[in-house]
């Protein structure tokens, strides 16, 4: 499973509103929009392969009009957490827990 969280530290809230879509290669798995807390609890479909993902955060800040990270995945039945920090000319990306 493959969950993220968005928070918006230059107002120091929650990134809430924001789409964020999961890929492998050129196929699109998912798009969900953080909720109030800046949070989707289930980005990926209920199975993951083995692989290679990229995570695509849509921000459209003005600077950042998308934030996108890949990420190797080895073993399907982990669960992988990966959070935005976002400012206007910074962000910061991370494996969460």
């Amino acid at each position: 499973m493959i969950s993220t969280h968005v928070l918006d530290t230059e107002r120091g809230r929650p990134g809430a509103g924001l789409k964020v879509g999961l890929y492998r290669g050129g196929e699109q798995l998912s798009l969900r929009e953080t909720d109030e807390d800046g949070r989707i609890a289930d980005l990926s479909p209920p199975t993951l392969e083995p692989g290679v993902y990229r995570i695509v955060f849509y921000t459209e800040s003005g600077f950042f009009e998308k934030v996108e990270v890949s990420i190797a995945i080895a073993d399907p039945d982990e669960h992988f957490h990966v959070p935005l920090l976002l400012a206007p000319y910074s962000c910061v990306i991370y494996r969460g827990s």
